[in-house]
């Protein structure tokens, strides 16, 4: 595979510039290119500008909003909610986090009920943001059918992701965001492109039978992490990120929305709990404990540490040589 080198600010710029051409406004194309930026500099190169074809793609079909000015409220002293107005999801959060952060520091608990947007992105960002704050923070967001049930052949989740972060005073925060798919939607499609095989068990082809052939279970269907335990939580984010916040259902979303190949529209619960509330004053000396015991166990590395390592790893970053020229032709910016 070939690879451009870019900067940091150069791929922001270059998702801006194709948002940008595709109608989004200053800052809902500002919102989205910085996650996007973000997810490159951590590593995370399959919600990257992997993801902006996808983004444009929903601007250009007129699914997305391109000018949403969403305006979070206070419903109650513990619960804000946020509707997106049919923008891409990156506004919405960035306008809302602030103030479920300070729901929760005077509640203890709080959360924040995001509707009518369009995630494409990482959780991580959400979740993180809220342990910047020093409060511990939950995210899930269901998507379209892509994943079977256990024991089943036909898709019925979405892939599903959850998003955890413990805030750790003077380090890096414990940040995890996973799918409850055995393997990400993003990082298949990555594999497919790069030509990569997948480990056996993440998806069955179109026959029903278990592959190790990405193309053919993007054709096929995903399926669930461990077994019944992923199917389980799976199905738990569907009712969480679905009816609970008055979202649809991973099925009928499909059933709403307009094959253009982007994010369909759905909503996304985020809980923001105060340890010190909750917890004590000692709430970190008392967790360090666990992470000491972790830390001194050869080949453990906590989650969201990698991360933070690539972040700091300069100001370059190589992205896939054949992405950058159809973007550069999508923005505009092509030589």
């Amino acid at each position: 595979m070939n690879t451009t080198e870019l900067t940091l600010d150069q791929i922001y710029q270059l998702a801006f510039d194709c948002l940008s051409a595709a109608g989004a406004n200053q800052d809902n194309a500002d919102a989205v290119a910085n996650t996007v930026m973000r997810a490159e500099q951590d590593g995370s190169i399959s919600h990257g500008l992997f993801r902006i074809p996808g983004y444009v793609a929903t601007l250009k079909s007129g699914k997305v909003n391109p000018n949403a000015d969403p305006q979070p409220e206070q419903v109650t002293p513990a619960l804000v909610r946020c509707n997106a107005q049919n923008g891409h999801a990156p506004l919405a959060l960035a306008r809302s986090i602030e103030m479920l952060a300070q729901s929760a520091k005077t509640c203890g608990i709080a959360a924040l009920n995001l509707t009518h947007s369009h995630h494409f992105a990482a959780l991580w960002p959400e979740t993180e943001a809220l342990a910047e704050r020093g409060l511990v923070g939950f995210a899930c967001v269901s998507y379209m059918p892509a994943v079977a049930p256990a024991g089943g052949s036909e898709a019925l989740f979405g892939t599903n992701p959850i998003s955890f972060a413990w805030p750790r005073p003077g380090k890096v925060p414990l940040v995890f965001d996973m799918a409850t798919a055995s393997m990400a939607v993003g990082e298949v499609k990555i594999a497919a492109r790069d030509g990569h095989k997948v480990p056996l068990g993440t998806g069955l082809g179109p026959d029903g039978e278990p592959t190790d052939d990405p193309k053919e279970i993007l054709k096929g269907v995903l399926l669930p992490f461990g077994g019944y335990k992923g199917s389980a939580i799976s199905m738990m984010v569907e009712l969480m990120a679905g009816p609970m916040i008055g979202e649809t259902l991973s099925f009928e979303t499909k059933e709403n929305d307009n094959a253009d190949g982007g994010p369909p529209q759905g909503g996304e619960f985020i809980l923001a709990i105060s340890p010190e509330i909750m917890g004590g004053s000692d709430w970190a000396e008392h967790a360090e404990k666990l992470f000491e015991k972790l830390e001194a166990m050869e080949g453990i590395r906590i989650p969201g540490q990698r991360r933070h390592k690539l972040r700091n790893s300069g100001n370059i970053r190589s992205v896939n040589s054949e992405l950058v020229q159809q973007l550069r032709t999508m923005s505009g910016t092509a030589e």
